[in-house]
């Protein structure tokens, strides 16, 4: 399935083919927990056959961006779409000392899209009211509610998204990993002091680790509890 995108994200665009992997993992957003990330990684027993792909937020908020930054940067076997945080960076709108003009050079060069056949990565998400091919890259790193009002209220897009390619994303936080037939969340807050979450899609399933830190403060009303959005 060829997927149509608008010029400016076509070009950010990244198609991956799976049957070149043994394993393939889809992990949730690190912002900047590099131990969890190891973590995780050691759970899944990861080997340079895997394939590994994050769904973006890699940086700011947690105590290690650099590291997460430098893990992916040498490894051959992941990959990561870019983030509104890493946006953000990109603007100049926020800060992280920690990453040298190298690492900034290799954020501005991550795609705004992962696809594969029958499945699409994006770091917020896509609104349903609309073709994909008229999304902007603002659209797709930002998604999360449909509602007038935004933010955090309901509904969210995964709620009304039904359609192929199925979709992997972040940005929204979450208490508990979301799975639909046509949409996998993955953002457990672990800078928060969550857990960072992944999906096998070998195996349909997911894994996590908790975050070994109180982490950052963040209102109950924008962690979304997984139990009572579908009601």
């Amino acid at each position: 399935m060829t997927l149509a995108f608008r010029p400016d994200v076509a070009s950010d665009h990244l198609r991956v083919d799976l049957t070149e992997w043994a394993g393939v993992y889809v992990v949730g957003d690190v912002h900047g927990c590099a131990d969890a990330l190891d973590r995780l990684l050691s759970v899944l027993e990861v080997t340079e056959d895997d394939l590994v792909l994050f769904v973006g937020d890699l940086i700011r908020k947690g105590p290690d961006s650099g590291r997460v930054v430098r893990r992916l940067r040498n490894a051959d076997n992941m990959y990561s779409v870019r983030g509104n945080n890493e946006q953000k960076v990109l603007r100049g709108e926020k800060t992280v000392p920690s990453l040298d003009e190298d690492d900034l050079a290799w954020l501005r060069s991550l795609p705004v899209a992962i696809s594969w056949d029958g499945g699409l990565i994006v770091h917020g998400g896509v609104d349903p009211r609309k073709p994909l091919d008229e999304h902007t890259v603002d659209d797709l790193q930002n998604a999360r509610s449909l509602s007038p009002d935004g933010g955090y209220n309901r509904p969210f897009w995964y709620e009304r998204y039904a359609r192929v390619p199925r979709i992997f994303f972040g940005h929204t936080v979450l208490g508990e990993p979301v799975e639909t037939q046509w949409a996998v969340g993955l953002d457990t807050g672990c800078v928060y002091g969550g857990s960072l979450s992944a999906y096998d899609l070998r195996r349909k399933r997911f894994h996590d680790v908790p975050a070994r830190r109180s982490g950052r403060s963040r209102s109950d009303s924008k962690i979304v509890s997984t139990r009572t959005i579908f009601e």
